[in-house]
């Protein structure tokens, strides 16, 4: 996700010296398919009742803030303008809040509503049947 996050950013942030003033848009689109993506990839962790999910998220998304931070200034610095290390620290602290935010909300209605969806029948079962109750073994005789 974090990478998700700072390949977006620097992106926008290309775009953004071609087209200062009419990335409004554009910007709405990206941020709702980040939202997207975090919200579906967790509803179907969710709906594979993943053991942990839910603290798996939480760490994610506070891992993907600061890590995105870095790796949207290094990218920008790269691709964009050269951006120096002065960019780091607030990348890294307001930056990392809105990403980490943009991961976690999205994250708990998915992991939420993905929990609620229903699993169908595996093809052991068949299509239709119930698999049988398991029958319990036979105790061992009692030697006198």
């Amino acid at each position: 996700m974090a990478v998700l996050h700072a390949l977006a950013e620097v992106a926008l942030a290309k775009a953004t010296v071609y087209d200062p003033t009419g990335l409004t848009t554009a910007r709405i689109a990206v941020i709702a398919l980040l939202v997207g993506i975090a919200a579906l990839w967790s509803a179907l962790d969710a709906w594979l009742r993943r053991a942990g999910a839910g603290r798996t998220w939480l760490i994610a998304s506070l891992v993907a803030g600061p890590v995105s931070g870095v790796l949207y200034v290094i990218g920008r610095a790269v691709f964009v303008d050269r951006t120096g290390a002065d960019e780091l620290w607030p990348a890294v602290t307001g930056g990392a809040a809105f990403t980490a935010l943009l991961i976690l909300v999205p994250a708990g209605l998915g992991l939420f509503a993905g929990g609620r969806v229903k699993r169908p029948a595996t093809d052991e079962d068949g299509p239709g049947e119930e698999r049988p109750a398991p029958r319990p073994r036979p105790r061992p005789a009692a030697e006198d």
